[in-house]
């Protein structure tokens, strides 16, 4: 029985996410404050958790970032803040997803089986290489000419993907569903653009003029080395 540590200080919403979890099969602790959050994962095992941004007494970008100092757990945020730099704070400080509130629980739930999904078992790929750009899986890197690109968890699976699929056109859709593993509906499109935009500006020589992720118009993308 996979456990989520669900942290939501808007009651009737906790208690309408942890029941419809319990009905899915899963062990649900749930806290409302950043401590009582702090205290259930110090001391019970978690495989993933749900983050609520705005807490009573603090942020849970806060916790999120304790957290990775020593665990790669799944942190999927729950938010009402749609904003862009909302959404990219949170991928960058090391979240697996974000998603906005008012949110449905069938969304929430696919959301949350294709994440576990996507950490088991272990992959035992060998390192991918595209031009002067390689990635490890088994370490969850990436290298540019040599030199460690920092990348976000999903920034880092949209390289994959892009790379496993190169010379390949690949629609908004395809992307989509590759990165989440569930129907693209559920997934706000204007993400995927944020995440493609950040990863430009972070294996390009120049974002506006792309060498590595083509963008076709009106059809989707295409990555150009090989």
């Amino acid at each position: 029985m996979k456990k989520i540590l669900l942290v939501e200080d808007d009651l009737t919403l906790s208690q309408g996410i942890e029941f419809t979890l319990l009905k899915e099969g899963f062990h649900v602790h749930v806290a409302n404050t950043l401590k009582a959050a702090d205290h259930i994962y110090i001391n019970q095992e978690v495989d993933l958790i749900l983050l609520d941004v705005m807490l009573p007494d603090g942020s849970g970008y806060d916790l999120c970032k304790r957290i990775r100092e020593k665990s790669q757990v799944p942190i999927v945020f729950l938010t009402a803040c749609d904003d862009e730099v909302n959404v990219v704070l949170g991928l960058d400080i090391g979240g697996d997803d974000y998603i906005t509130k008012p949110f449905r629980v069938k969304e929430l739930v696919s959301r949350i089986k294709a994440i576990l999904r996507r950490g088991s078992p272990v992959e035992v790929n060998s390192t991918l290489q595209s031009g002067e750009i390689t990635l490890d899986p088994l370490q969850g890197k990436v290298w540019k000419s040599g030199r460690e690109i920092l990348l976000s968890p999903m920034e880092w699976k949209l390289m994959k993907v892009f790379i496993q699929n190169t010379g390949q056109l690949l629609t908004r859709n395809t992307i989509l569903e590759k990165l989440w593993d569930v129907s693209g509906e559920f997934v706000d499109d204007n993400t995927l653009s944020v995440y493609i935009r950040r990863l430009r500006e972070k294996i390009e020589d120049k974002p506006s003029e792309p060498k590595f992720i083509e963008t076709v118009r009106g059809m989707g993308y295409r990555w150009k080395q090989s």
